[in-house]
Order: structure tokens, then sequence, then C-alpha cells
């Protein structure tokens, strides 16, 4: 074990606008918030989860570690987009170590990269219900060169990459963490980041589906700048209902309601994917996470849509605050931005998730 504490881990979530950090400590079964923050990135940093400005990355990595104080140097990061492919496969019933040491042979017919160019990972969720001789297994893979930028980034900072997570486990430890939720009840997750959305399922504490979306929050920006001819931080004021000259905001929602609705419409479509492929599981409720899941009009997009409830994750609900050190209200309205963060806090060495 690489370790002599668990304290020493911190959840480093790099988006495509910010750096979320989140610290924990575990304490007889309980996790108390030890430190946590979150400094933007500058425009094109990130580009489609791909860092286009490493210096700039590191610069803001390191500020706000020092603003935070944390000088713990073992980091946990996760990846998403693209160049991480995520698979639910079926292969015969085998141990963990039969798996391990086949895994680059059965991986070749699902993934559609050369597979000397990826890391690969896996997580046997369990034997498949409809047939005992089968099992159900995550497999994970993710571009080379696309881990290895992002491992580049903490070691000029001084930090050591000890865990590579993947952002839909990582909301889904997070989630976890934070609700009890029937069993038998089918939920879905949906983590909507600025330039993707990660669509999981879960069904008795296991991902049982998940879809990445190569569309996110930027739109509804990108679709102000675009109706109104705007730059990028007057289309950001305009969607956070600030007044703008010379526009009208019912136009300004106006806008929103439609590229939201466009949203909603690929969370649907990854949704009604799965219904159809598990026809004997219908989601109960939808969790949603990110910058804007806090936009009433995402919401009720969603829910109109998909006709179920819809509810946004508050990734500290179960963790002990200290209101001498952080600021209750603060963070229920920033919460929404942190469960890739929180998630990523309460990973350790060697951790498979569910």
């Amino acid at each position: 074990m690489l370790f002599r504490s668990r304290k020493d881990l911190v959840g480093i979530d790099i988006g495509s606008r910010a750096v979320k950090v989140v610290q924990l400590r575990e304490v007889k079964g309980l996790w108390h918030l030890k430190s946590m923050g979150m400094d933007s990135l500058p425009s094109e940093a990130i580009v489609d989860n791909a860092i286009m400005d490493s210096s700039a990355v590191i610069d803001v990595v390191k500020g706000l570690l020092g603003k935070l104080k944390i000088t713990a140097k073992n980091v946990v990061t996760s990846i998403s987009g693209h160049s991480v492919i995520i698979r639910k496969i079926q292969l015969s019933i085998m141990t963990e170590e039969e798996l391990e040491n086949t895994i680059a042979f059965e991986a070749e017919q699902y993934i559609p990269f050369d597979i000397a160019e990826v890391f690969l990972d896996f997580h046997i969720i369990g034997p498949d219900a409809k047939d005992p001789t089968m099992m159900n297994v995550f497999l994970v893979a993710a571009k080379k060169d696309f881990v290895n930028d992002h491992i580049a980034i903490f070691r000029e900072c001084g930090l050591t990459p000890v865990v590579m997570d993947v952002d839909s486990f990582a909301v889904q430890n997070a989630f976890e963490l934070n609700y009890s939720i029937d069993p038998d009840a089918v939920v879905g997750l949906v983590n909507m980041g600025a330039s993707g959305m990660n669509v999981s399922v879960l069904k008795d504490g296991t991902s049982i589906f998940t879809r990445d979306i190569q569309i996110g929050g930027n739109i509804l920006v990108e679709e102000i700048q675009k109706q109104f001819g705007l730059g990028s931080a007057d289309a950001e004021r305009a969607k956070l209902g600030e007044a703008i000259a010379g526009i009208e905001q019912h136009d300004v929602d106006d806008v929103i309601l439609s590229a939201t609705e466009m949203l909603a419409q690929e969370v649907q479509r990854s949704l009604d994917f799965f219904t159809a492929t598990a026809v004997d599981d219908k989601i109960h409720h939808l969790y949603i996470t990110g910058g804007i899941a806090q936009l009433p009009q995402v919401r009720n997009a969603l829910g109109n849509r998909l006709g179920i409830d819809v509810e946004v994750i508050d990734p500290f609900r179960q963790i002990v605050v200290d209101e001498k050190n952080f600021d209750a209200e603060y963070l229920k309205s920033i919460g929404s931005m942190f469960a890739v963060a929180v998630g990523l806090a309460m990973r350790r060495v060697g951790d498979k998730n569910d």
C-alpha cells in the first residue's frame, strides 16, 4: 500500500471551464469536508476535454491548491470524452485474474482504437440474469496520449496522480454516498458538463448503463452569442439573467429554452436506447449535476420530456461540514458543480467501482 493514511488523497476535477478541488477525511465511517474550492480556466484552455493550454491549466491548479493551503501531493482525477470508451459487454464466466490476462484480446472487438494505443480496465458487474454461464462486464478504454496529457499536468504541479477515474463513475460515487435508494428502483444520473454529458443508469447500487454525449452546457452560451451577436462574457451574463443593454430578457429566455430542449432531447435519446435494451427496467427518477443543472429551465425540460421527477444532486448532503469553516448556503448554491470532485475525493488506491 502506498499510503499510511487515508487522508492524503485530493480529488481534482479539471473541467472545460473550471478546476474543482475537494479534500475529504473519513472518521468512523463518516466523511468530513476538509477543503474545497474552484477557480475558472481561461477560455480555450480545454477544448472537447483535450488540454490545449497546459501552462494555463497548471497555473490554475497550482494557484487553487495554494489558496486552499493543501499540501498533500497524492491526487485522484478523472477523464471523459470521445477519447474514453465505456462498453457493457458479455463474456463467459471467468475469474478476475483470468479476465486480467485476456482483456486485451476480449477488448479488440469492442474498441474502435488500436489496442496498443489505449489503457484498458474493466469491472465485473456479475452473472447475467438470463444466462448464468455469462457475466456482464464494464470495459473501459482510454487513449494513452489523452491520459498522459492529464498525468503530465499533475506532475508539472509537483503532484502524484494515483487514481485515474472516469467522470460518470465519480458522480456515481458521490450519489451513492448522499442518497439512499430503494434497491429495486432504477435511477438515471446525468452529469451535465460544459462540453459534454455523462448519462448513467443505476440499479441496486450497480451501474448497468453508461453513455457519453458530446454536447453540453456550452450550447446555451453559444446560442445566445449566435442570436444576439454577443461576446462570450456578455452571453454568460445574459444566461445568468443579468441585464444586457438592448436585449430583452424574455428573448434570452426563449433562446435558453430552445437550447435546453436540445440537451433534454439528447438525454432522452440515451435513456430511450437503455430502455430498448433493458425492457424490464424502467427509470423511476433522474438526478442531475453539473454547472447548468441549477437552471430551472434544464430541470423543467428534462422532467417534461421524460415524464419523471428530476432532482439536482447535492454532493455535500451527507458529508459532515463544519459551518465555522464553510458557508452552508454557499455549498448548497455551488454543490451541483462538485459531484465529480466529491466522488474523486472518496476514491482509494486499488478501488474499482460497483
